[in-house]
């Protein structure tokens, strides 16, 4: 790969992360108690925090393989 074409493709990876980041910040549509937010001082219980945990390597999955697809793609 030449320098313009893997600052590209880090470019990219930059903004999928980015991406992630976002929907991990996102809350999940339980109300601000059930997430444990510090203002009410409830503190997430060990289920809610597994459940959180898998959707987020669901996301980072699936945003990798879809960087892999795309690398794949520029790479041919």
């Amino acid at each position: 790969m030449s320098g313009e074409r893997i600052e590209h493709a880090v470019q990219r990876i930059e903004q999928a992360l980015a991406r992630i980041a976002d929907i991990a910040d996102k809350p999940t549509g339980q109300t601000a108690s059930q997430q444990g937010d510090p203002a009410v001082g409830m503190p997430p219980t060990v289920s809610q925090l597994v459940v959180r945990h898998e959707e987020l390597r669901e996301t980072v999955a699936a945003e990798i393989k879809r960087l892999d697809d795309i690398i794949g793609k520029v790479e041919k």
